[in-house]
């Protein structure tokens, strides 16, 4: 029989807002897997029952040689020692197969999966503002904390705890048919054991949270320095971020060595309270046996049985301190991945549809929660196929509309609409996907130089990837890369975040991927900053081909770029100031004028002052 596999199926349907508390938050990540956790118990309480009627058995056994000879063992007993070789041979191996494989190939990687899988998606819900104010590295660590934690504890809830409480339950009603009277000692001593573990295993669950959120901390240190080494290297600051990481991991063995210290006074105390139902238990059956009211083989039974309790003691106390551990790592990951989205669609948002590509901003404002305005009250209207420049101070607004426009952030006020539609009330990825953008910090996956072009459009050909590479005058270079894999030109990988290649080349294949993404709206972000003069005259003319019949917004601190656009806006804190063609503002002789002036006879002007 095939046993059915836990897949990432079960994401297709939505599984709703993560619950802000521990035990609903691991019920939602483990939606969908309720069938495999269930079959995966009952294997483990069959083997438990097998276990310890194995024990038991070692008794029944001896008692069975004791009170029988040989000839009638082989001719009156014969079918009970069958059963119980049969027993020994066959169901119990077969219900632990049966209990490892479900655990080990369908139950851990199965949840595993599905947990990352589902966390991650809803991180990837999250507003640019939620990454922006945390590590890249520990934003990861907790996503990967979570899965592995919440499966640790389904796994060993499942294989130790349940596997241990049948255990005890069956030593109770086993060691009860031998009397009664030493049945209830392992009942009582059972009842301590629950309060023994609520005692401890909150304190470690509370100081493995703390532990998980310095070690988070540490990791993110580590991530953000190597992030960004070209810095660290350069500015020579090789020491400071060793202290940095030094201060994150004195913290990190601070914590360390508290957990430690809580762990070993707990397996100290564990050890001890464990051999008490096995001293107990024996000696009420010795006592049992001078009064003549138990067999030697009933006294085998119950010590063999409260022997493997003794031993099941202390694995079940040290799983249940993993258990809690990991709900305190499960914990500690859900206060940072859990918490409301703040960037929704609409519960009947509708899809973008751009037949022209009018944009227009009415009275947008916008202030990343700052008591002066980035952007004040600023409305102004892109006609179809329409191309803008947005010139100004740094500070003065301009990415701030272009991250309103592609909604990274929604206005305080005010609106943005394109042929109509306001932008809040479409999808966010159908918004997206009608807008081209290449930004001057360039964003490189590691992975193909073909698959960061075809990040723009992931079902186009590759025909379609030349030509875009061709016409971003990237196909050159393109053509010569080798990777340390040996793999060459489109498949070679460009290394993290593009560090194999240089800032030039990085903003021509960001240039590709929104030349082959053909959205009706182009963005460009200081597109071309990063570019010789003699690469930029020819991505310009490239620029000019895409740009042809688009809807264009570009941002760009080098005037001449923007020259021939069909209107300049200046702006100037978050309100705009000056707008029209570069004539007609140079004739203004107001702002941009002055920036005009500045850079196409700024040099002139030093040399001048200087004789």
């Amino acid at each position: 029989m095939r046993l059915p596999y836990l897949s990432i199926d079960h994401l297709k349907e939505s599984s709703g807002t993560p619950p802000d508390s521990l035990l609903k938050f691991c019920y939602w990540c483990l939606s969908g897997s309720h069938f495999v956790i269930g079959l995966a118990a009952v294997a483990s309480i069959l083997s438990a029952i097998a276990e310890t009627l194995t024990a038991a058995l070692m008794g029944f056994m001896l008692d069975l040689l004791l009170d029988n000879n040989p000839s009638v063992l082989l001719s009156e007993k014969l079918f009970v020692l069958i059963i119980a070789v049969v027993f020994l041979l066959g169901a119990r191996p077969l219900f632990f197969a049966v209990s490892a494989y479900i655990q080990s190939v369908i139950l851990t990687p199965g949840i595993r999966t599905l947990v990352a899988t589902r966390i991650h998606r809803w991180t990837l819900g999250h507003s640019k503002t939620f990454f922006e104010n945390d590590f890249a590295g520990r934003v990861a660590q907790k996503e990967v904390q979570a899965a592995n934690a919440l499966t640790d504890v389904v796994v060993e809830s499942i294989h130790t705890v349940l596997f241990a409480l049948i255990s005890v339950i069956a030593a109770v009603v086993i060691i009860s048919i031998i009397d009664w009277r030493i049945g209830s000692v392992v009942l009582l001593w059972f009842v301590g054991f629950v309060f023994v573990m609520r005692f401890f295993m909150p304190r470690i669950k509370a100081k493995a949270a703390t532990t998980a959120n310095a070690q988070a901390v540490a990791t993110g240190q580590i991530v953000d320095t190597i992030s960004n080494i070209n810095v660290v290297k350069i500015f020579a600051n090789s020491k400071h971020e060793d202290s940095a990481a030094l201060k994150a991991f004195g913290k990190l063995r601070e914590k360390l060595t508290s957990y430690g210290s809580e762990l070993v006074w707990f397996r100290t105390f564990m050890m001890i309270y464990a051999s008490i139902v096995f001293a107990a238990v024996f000696a009420f059956a010795i006592a049992l046996w001078f009064q003549g009211k138990i067999s030697p083989g009933e006294i085998v039974a119950a010590g063999s049985v409260s022997m493997r309790l003794t031993m099941m003691a202390g694995w079940v106390g040290f799983s249940l301190m993993t258990i809690y551990t990991k709900l305190g790592e499960v914990e500690d990951a859900m206060h940072t991945l859990a918490v409301p989205q703040t960037m929704l669609d609409r519960k009947n948002a509708g899809t973008l549809i751009i037949p022209h590509g009018k944009i227009q901003f009415k009275n947008v404002s916008f202030s990343y929660g700052q008591k002066i305005a980035s952007v004040n009250e600023i409305s102004f209207t892109i006609e179809p196929g329409e191309k803008i420049g947005l010139v100004g101070a740094s500070g003065a607004g301009k990415s701030t509309l272009v991250n309103l426009l592609l909604r990274l952030h929604d206005p305080e006020s005010g609106g943005i609409f394109i042929d109509g539609q306001n932008i809040l009330h479409v999808t966010q990825d159908s918004l997206r996907r009608q807008i081209g953008m290449v930004s001057q910090e360039t964003s490189m996956f590691n992975r193909s130089a073909k698959e960061n072009i075809l990040y723009g459009k992931p079902d186009a050909s590759f025909e379609e990837v030349s030509s875009a590479s061709i016409k971003a005058g990237a196909h050159e270079f393109i053509k010569d890369l080798i990777d340390n894999n040996g793999r060459k030109g489109y498949e070679a990988f460009l290394g993290e975040r593009g560090v194999k290649l240089s800032g030039g080349q990085r903003q021509r294949i960001a240039l590709a991927r929104a030349i082959i993404k053909n959205a009706p709206v182009l963005v460009l972000d200081e597109a071309t900053s990063a570019l010789d003069s003699e690469v930029e005259a020819t991505i310009q003319k490239a620029l000019e081909q895409v740009m042809d019949g688009k809807t264009v917004l570009a941002i760009a601190h080098r005037l001449s770029t923007l020259s021939n656009m069909d209107r300049i806006i200046v702006l100037d804190h978050g309100k705009i100031v000056e707008q029209g063609s570069h004539p007609n503002l140079l004739k203004q002789n107001g702002i941009y004028s002055n920036f005009w002036k500045r850079q196409s006879g700024g040099f002139t002007n030093l040399i001048d002052a200087a004789e």
